[in-house]
């Protein structure tokens, strides 16, 4: 078997991240990129090491070819160029928040069965060493019958209207960047789909949401999350159960974990051996690829779906001007 060949659309920060990963793999390498500048094509190109830049997505698809498109661009393009990847037979990771809401997701992922192409949201916290311990302690019942789950993810955006953070063309706001990660990491700790789901919203001057806060009922514990690009907030996710807790510091990013009983710390994993967090997601899609799946176990077109449906609770709650 070949090396797997990527290509990439998109040539900003998070892009390099990815390449930078793809090298950690032996079996894989970028092959092209696009970029809708044909200079920055070229200069991302040349700082990665990758033999092939164009200033156009479709004629890279065209002609290259490639095994998977990893798609690096702002999540209001992601559907555009999702959909034009799967019309050309070829498999897509693209970056989350995959989709903007659940009429993209439902059409993307249907034109994606119709064609038998794999389809996956590169949400790269799911396949993080911490998170993987975290799922095997309340597996294996260390903290006993979760109660409540507390997730809080806040950042402070410049307050500027040019920043794509708050541009509402851009897809800017809490939701698509930072809800994305409290909503899927939670659903993916506790496995299952909520029976009732209720939001709340602050919308900022330029018409984003600027916070978000969800309630998730379940039959026998809740979930709140926390969402911000207004707050600083200390980054954190609190698992409680009848007999302790489980706190992952950092939920989307983090390299520690930490385990309490009723008496306090009683084990504490540290992730030593990660280089780049992208490569686990990777490597997940290759595999996912080369087994001729269309989808991920992990990263599920299931929980994206419900992702795009919570965002369409958080528009409604959008002010009317």
């Amino acid at each position: 078997m070949g090396k797997f060949r990527f290509a990439v659309m998109g040539a900003g920060g998070i892009a390099n991240k990815f390449c930078d990963a793809v090298k950690l793999l032996p079996d894989a390498e970028v092959a092209a990129v696009a970029s809708k500048s044909p200079e920055r094509a070229e200069a991302f190109a040349a700082k990665n090491g990758i033999d092939h830049a164009y200033g156009d997505y479709e004629e890279m698809l065209t002609k290259e070819r490639p095994d998977c498109v990893y798609i690096a661009v702002l999540p209001s393009d992601h559907f555009r160029l999702c959909m034009l990847c799967v019309g050309y037979n070829t498999p897509v990771l693209c970056e989350k928040a995959m989709f903007t809401g659940s009429g993209e997701a439902r059409t993307l992922f249907a034109e994606a069965q119709k064609r038998g192409v794999f389809a996956m949201e590169a949400l790269w916290s799911f396949f993080l060493p911490p998170l993987s311990q975290v799922k095997r302690w309340i597996r294996e019942e260390r903290i006993g019958e979760i109660s409540h789950v507390d997730c809080a993810i806040g950042f402070l955006a410049e307050k500027n209207p040019a920043n794509r953070f708050f541009d509402r063309k851009l897809a800017g706001g809490a939701a698509c960047d930072i809800t994305v990660y409290a909503y899927e990491i939670v659903s993916h700790i506790l496995g299952r789909e909520p029976e009732h789901i209720q939001v709340s919203a602050q919308w900022g001057e330029t018409g984003v949401d600027v916070t978000d806060h969800v309630v998730l009922q379940y039959p026998d514990c809740m979930a709140t999350l926390t969402a911000s690009i207004v707050a600083d907030m200390e980054d954190r996710l609190a698992v409680y159960g009848s007999q302790g807790r489980i706190v992952l510091p950092a939920p989307h990013y983090g390299r520690e974990a930490f385990l309490y009983d009723r008496g306090g710390l009683v084990e504490q994993f540290t992730d030593q051996a990660t280089q780049n967090g992208f490569t686990y997601e990777i490597q997940e899609a290759m595999d996912c690829i080369r087994a001729r799946r269309l989808q991920s176990p992990v990263a599920s077109w299931e929980m994206t779906t419900r992702c795009a449906e919570l965002f369409d609770q958080i528009w409604e709650t959008r002010p009317v001007l």
